[in-house]
């Protein structure tokens, strides 16, 4: 259903028994809990799919080792069955992922975290190996039923350098336990999207749209890409905008009725930095550390390159986020501590981003204290309008559980029945994961007519929805791109089946050209001249994408114009070489 059906039908059909607002990942999970349940839902959302903070988390999907000295028990063990889950249902995009702590005191923090779990104290505080060691074993008695990776193991200060060489050398040790990683978690977020789509004809869902109040109690869809506005009569509506709660709720309630704040997010920023000495030092492991500082700081392999984060600073306005340059210091002046040999040029860092955490409204001075747990609240209209079932909190983890906990929320208030539980259901290229990987890529290459590596590089970008890629783009002409992993029917795929509008779409969240710092201008380039063609945008239109995709990339993810074209003479010279080694 394109944008024009969908807002035809809205308008032949106004009422709607739910209406989401926010198309980030919470808001995606209760849209597809609710969409599965039979619920006539329309979603909405202001900007892209999962472009928010759900396109700038750290990638890791994990229980929340730290969260433990808060006291968040039930968080960390709700947190870990999620994690476990999505091992299972989303195999080709969350896989293990070792980490390593090391660790520079023995008792240290043993006192300071009994007076912080006890609220006593809010200042950070390193953590010794024997804190380390009580959270580790907490970690694996909550997993033990389960038993999906291995348990923890300590190390000797010897080993530990014997291991990786480059870790600071005033180490005494170091623990290394297993959590997990998302390679894509914006491709996921449109997975999420098509599984709920797929649910009947009652469920519909646009970007780049916004819910505005016309009259108390009254609403209606307008399109900012065509203009056009319909009226909406929800029975409910769902915030599920995250750390952009209290800005929409200003949206959706007459002045007298506005709530009180929910919310009081904090940005964390990270990089993304392209060197291989940094990535030969982590050995595969994610480095899971403390700054000098004592606030907790993440590195770890990430597509070829490494991910390196994060900051916790207070945000007003989550529109305005960015990787600032103190930031940007902040995180390499943690790298240097923790790897002091090693060296990143300011070159190296290809890709920069920052998010909102979408935490509880708190007035703690210490932002690691900020409960991280998630709960639904519901907000009574005095002006006739539907009531408001607002998502508070919420980590990336346990997307499906708070979706399912807001979802059940809502059943309630509809008097319906849940038939459907989510829990076990595979998400898209999860879906009949194949056991024997090389079996499954030599049958779809035979059927498709494409070669073995092409099908292998297919089936690690999509799983098993590789198979359909496949089929789509050997079914007419295929051009190459100026990036040989990708070609021009593929990206036509994507733009015709996944509600793609502006290049950003495809080349920040639809794909990883972007974040991985493998995206040229002259790729950028014929990206956007196959979206101009699929789209039918005059050589004016296409010259202003070409503008506002350059100004994103540069003020949000600190990438220039001249750092694109440096890019295509790198990809030339390889070429060349690869020529005439070949």
């Amino acid at each position: 259903m394109n944008r024009e059906e969908i807002f035809d039908g809205l308008r032949q059909s106004p009422k709607v028994d739910v209406c989401v607002l926010g198309g980030g990942i919470n808001g995606l999970s209760v849209f597809r809990e609710l969409a599965l349940q039979g619920v006539n839902v329309v979603l909405v959302e202001k900007h892209d799919f999962c472009s928010g903070a759900s396109a700038a988390l750290s990638r890791m999907v994990h229980g929340g080792l730290r969260y433990l000295e808060n006291g968040e028990f039930s968080l960390v063990r709700e947190s870990l069955v999620e994690r476990d889950r999505l091992l299972r249902n989303a195999p080709h995009y969350v896989g293990p992922l070792p980490t390593t702590v090391p660790v520079f005191d023995f008792f240290s923090g043993i006192a300071n975290g009994a007076v912080r779990f006890l609220g006593l104290s809010r200042r950070p505080s390193r953590r010794g190996a024997v804190v380390i060691k009580a959270g580790l074993a907490i970690y694996d008695f909550l997993t033990r039923k389960r038993a999906l990776m291995p348990r923890h193991e300590f190390r000797g200060r010897r080993s530990t350098l014997g291991r990786w060489p480059a870790l600071n050398p005033a180490i005494k040790s170091s623990a290394t336990y297993y959590d997990a990683w998302v390679s894509q978690p914006e491709r996921l977020g449109v997975e999420l999207l098509e599984d709920a789509l797929s649910a009947g004809a009652g469920v519909r869902a646009v970007n780049y749209a916004e819910l505005r109040l016309t009259a108390p109690g009254r609403y209606a869809v307008r399109d900012t890409i065509s203009g056009a506005e319909v009226s909406i009569e929800p029975t409910l509506i769902v915030n599920a905008t995250g750390g952009w709660i209290d800005i929409a709720n200003q949206g959706l309630f007459s002045e007298p009725a506005r709530p009180a704040p929910l919310m009081g997010g904090t940005k964390g920023s990270h990089l993304i930095v392209d060197n291989d000495d940094l990535t030969r030092a982590l050995d595969g492991h994610m480095i899971y550390y403390e700054n000098e500082d004592g606030r907790i700081c993440i590195l770890f392999p990430y597509l070829g390159k490494v991910l390196v984060g994060s900051t916790d600073i207070r945000v007003d306005d989550p529109e305005t986020v960015r990787c600032e340059t103190e930031e940007r210091d902040y995180i390499l002046q943690s790298l240097a501590f923790v790897l002091p040999a090693i060296k990143i040029r300011t070159e190296e860092i290809v890709f920069q981003f920052s998010g909102v955490r979408p935490l509880p409204a708190s007035k703690d001075s210490f932002t690691g204290r900020i409960p991280r747990d998630h709960y639904c609240t519901f907000v009574e209209t005095a002006d006739g309008g539907p009531p408001v079932l607002c998502m508070i909190g919420g980590k990336w983890t346990t997307f499906r559980s708070f979706g399912e906990l807001a979802a059940d929320q809502v059943l309630e208030r509809l008097a319906r029945a849940r038939r459907i539980s989510t829990s076990e259901r595979p998400i898209g290229g999860g879906r009949d994961f194949p056991a024997d990987r090389e079996a499954w890529i030599a049958r779809v290459a035979a059927a498709s007519g494409l070669s073995s590596e092409r099908v292998e590089t297919l089936f690690k970008r999509y799983g098993t929805d590789a198979e359909r890629i496949a089929a789509f783009t050997a079914a007419a002409p295929d051009t190459p791109l100026p990036h040989a992993g990708y070609s021009s029917r593929e990206i036509q795929l994507l733009i015709r089946s996944e509600k793609v509008e502006h290049l950003d779409d495809l080349l920040l969240r639809r794909t990883t050209l972007a974040i991985t710092g493998e995206l040229s201008l002259d790729m950028a380039d014929a990206v956007l001249a196959l979206l101009a063609a699929e789209k039918r945008w005059s050589a004016a239109r296409q010259a202003q994408e070409r503008a506002r995709f350059l100004t994103l990339l540069l003020e949000r993810h600190g990438v220039d114009e001249d750092t694109l074209s440096a890019r295509n003479e790198q990809r030339s010279a390889l070429c060349e070489t690869t020529a005439r080694s070949g």
